[in-house]
C-alpha cells in the first residue's frame, strides 16, 4: 500500500493518512446499507431533500467515476477506525479534513461512513437497553449538522465529521432539550440547536437523564453534570439580563478555574454556533438579537470571549 500516493492523490497531509492506516489497519470495516433503503434511513435521520439528493448522486456505486480506489479504501479505513472504538467517549477525527469541493464522494465520505455504522450504533443502543425511539433522534443529529453545515457553506465540517463520530460510538444521547455525552468522569452537557434553553426545558432533560444513564449504564456510576461552553463565559451577564434563558442556565454551574483551553479558540466558537459563520466580517453580522448584539460589540471593543468549564451535582 502506497500511503504517499494515496495522500497525494486525496490532497491531504501523508500524516494524517498514516494516523487511519495505524489506527485502523486491519480491523473489521462495516457495510454501507442498500442503495434502496437508503433514502428511507437518512429520512430517519432527519436529513433534508436537499442533502438527501446529494447524497444519493454521490453514492459510492461500483462504477462511479468519482469513486477512486484511494477514496474507497478511505471510506472502508475511516468506518474501520471508528467501529474499532465503539462506546469510546473521547474525540476522533474519522480522517483528514478533505477538499470537499472536488465532487460530491469527496463532500460527502463522512456522511457515507456515519451511514455504514448506523446498523452498528442501533445493535449497540439495542443491546444496552436504549428505546428505538432514544437512538433514533440521538442519531438524527446527523441532518441537523448537515443543514449547518449549509447554512455554513462548509465552513463548520471539519468539526462536524468529528462530532459525528460521538454518536455511532454509542457515547452522545438526546434526551430532551440536551444532548448527554457519557463515558468520562462526568456527564457532560451538549446543546444542541432545537429551540429556547428555558429552565423548564433544562430541567426536564436533566430528570430524563437521572433515569437514563443508571438504568442503560448501570456500570457507570455519575455524580455530577458538566459542560464546556462560551455559554458559560461570565462576561456574558454583562449584556445579557438577569432573567434570560442563557444567565438563569450559566447559574447552574459551580466554575472551574478558568484556564485558556488547548485547541479552542472561544471567538470563532462563538462565531460559529451564534452566527453560522467563521469568515463574515463583523460590521456585515446581524444584530437581530440581544446577544448577537453582545457578541459583537464585545469584540468589536478588542475584547475575547471565554471558554469556561462548570458542573453542578447530579
Amino acid at each position: 500500500m502506497d500511503l504517499d500516493a494515496i495522500a497525494a492523490r486525496l490532497g491531504v497531509p501523508l500524516d494524517e493518512v498514516e494516523r487511519v492506516h495505524r489506527l485502523a489497519g486491519d480491523l473489521p470495516s462495516a457495510p454501507l446499507p442498500a442503495k434502496a433503503d437508503a433514502p428511507a434511513i437518512l429520512d430517519r435521520l432527519a436529513v433534508a431533500p436537499d442533502d438527501v439528493a446529494e447524497i444519493m448522486e454521490g453514492w459510492p456505486d461500483p462504477g462511479s467515476p468519482w469513486w477512486t480506489p484511494e477514496l474507497r479504501w478511505l471510506l472502508d479505513r475511516s468506518v474501520a477506525l471508528v467501529r474499532a472504538d465503539l462506546g469510546g467517549p473521547g474525540w476522533l477525527p474519522p480522517g483528514p479534513e478533505l477538499p470537499r469541493e472536488r465532487n460530491l464522494a469527496f463532500k460527502h465520505l463522512y456522511v457515507y461512513a456515519y451511514l455504514a455504522l448506523v446498523d452498528v450504533a442501533v445493535k449497540f443502543h439495542r443491546d444496552h437497553g436504549v428505546p428505538e425511539d432514544v437512538t433514533w433522534l440521538s442519531l438524527s443529529d446527523l441532518g441537523r449538522n448537515l443543514a449547518i453545515d449549509r447554512r455554513m457553506n462548509g465552513e463548520g465540517w471539519p468539526i462536524m465529521q468529528s462530532w459525528l463520530t460521538l454518536h455511532v460510538r454509542g457515547s452522545v444521547y438526546e434526551l430532551g432539550r440536551l444532548q448527554f455525552h457519557r463515558g468520562g468522569a462526568t456527564l457532560d452537557l451538549h446543546i444542541p440547536e432545537t429551540g429556547p434553553l428555558t429552565p423548564e426545558a433544562i430541567d426536564a432533560s436533566l430528570d430524563l437523564a437521572r433515569d437514563f444513564f443508571p438504568r442503560h449504564f448501570p456500570g457507570e456510576t455519575y455524580t455530577a453534570f458538566a459542560c464546556g461552553s462560551w455559554l458559560l463565559d461570565p462576561q456574558l451577564a454583562e449584556y445579557l439580563p438577569a432573567d434570560s434563558n442563557m444567565v438563569r442556565f450559566q447559574r447552574r454551574f459551580e466554575l472551574e478555574p478558568y484556564e485558556e483551553p488547548e485547541g479552542i479558540d472561544a471567538d470563532v466558537e462563538v462565531l460559529r454556533f451564534v452566527f453560522r459563520t467563521l469568515s463574515t466580517p463583523l460590521d456585515r453580522l446581524p444584530r437581530r438579537s440581544v446577544l448577537q448584539r453582545a457578541i459583537i460589540d464585545h469584540l468589536r471593543a478588542g475584547r475575547h470571549w471565554r471558554w469556561c468549564r462548570g458542573s453542578f451535582p447530579i
